[in-house]
């Protein structure tokens, strides 16, 4: 069952299996939209390796076709990105990522987020918590999501025809100042441990990618776009030829 088609009447048990399904959807979407400097993928959520108490929780409720209370501890691992942005809080820099996060859940809206120490918060009754892990399997931040039984009325703005007042462009406008890191990859090869040991100054190394193919451009490790490589003032640059879709970026 998709977390779009579950029923709000019958909100999954926090821990089981679909529970579960639904919030590593959902941390999914969130991972690719928080500012950390590092990328970070899903993993599963150990108690004793969470966060310490003291440690800020951003959390909002979403209301729709289905109801949840969504949160991310996050503080350290975003903390490098936001440094040089003085004018926006915490609470604000994560709201992006946490409406990709509830978007996964169906049509809906994201009440104000808010920050306060996380204490206990992830090991509450109903809350299915995940980790988000760097590459080497340690875990950076963590979300949690606690499914409602039924959606409440929905206290919210409404345009014309009764559609939702939602401008994800004016939310990301939030972070216009928040640096990310880009790179550029030409290729990449897999060598044993055995060869990379004997690498010595000349050593030409054949990558997966021909000669005059477009570069991958990264954000964080994610894939945004492709390009060509160029020479700007005796430095090197990227041309933009395409830009990857989220769905296509893998």
């Amino acid at each position: 069952m998709s977390p779009r088609s579950m029923s709000t009447a019958t909100a999954p048990v926090a821990g089981s299996a679909e529970a579960m399904t639904i919030a590593r959807a959902a941390a999914e979407e969130l991972t690719r939209l928080l500012p950390s400097t590092v990328p970070l993928t899903v993993a599963s959520f150990d108690p004793s390796a969470g966060p310490s108490p003291d440690a800020l929780v951003v959390r909002a409720s979403f209301v729709g076709a289905v109801s949840a209370e969504v949160m991310v501890v996050a503080d350290e691992a975003v903390a490098t990105a936001l440094a040089g942005a003085d004018q926006i809080s915490l609470a604000d820099a994560l709201r992006p990522a946490l409406e990709a996060a509830t978007a996964t859940l169906g049509a809906g809206v994201l009440d104000a987020t808010t920050a306060a120490p996380v204490g206990d918060a992830l090991a509450q009754d109903g809350v299915t918590a995940v980790a988000l892990a760097d590459p080497s399997g340690t875990a950076q931040a963590w979300f949690g999501m606690h499914l409602r039984q039924a959606a409440p009325p929905v206290p919210h703005q409404r345009g014309e025809g009764g559609t939702p007042v939602h401008d994800e462009r004016a939310a990301m406008r939030l972070l216009n100042d928040v640096e990310m890191t880009l790179t550029a990859e030409i290729g990449r090869t897999r060598l044993p441990v055995r060869q990379v040991l004997e690498l010595v100054p000349g050593t030409v190394l054949e990558l997966d990618r021909a000669a005059g193919a477009p570069a991958d451009v990264m954000v964080n490790g994610r894939l945004v776009a492709r390009g060509e490589v160029v020479v700007v003032d005796e430095d090197y640059g990227i041309r933009i030829t395409e830009i990857v879709s989220a769905e296509h970026a893998g």
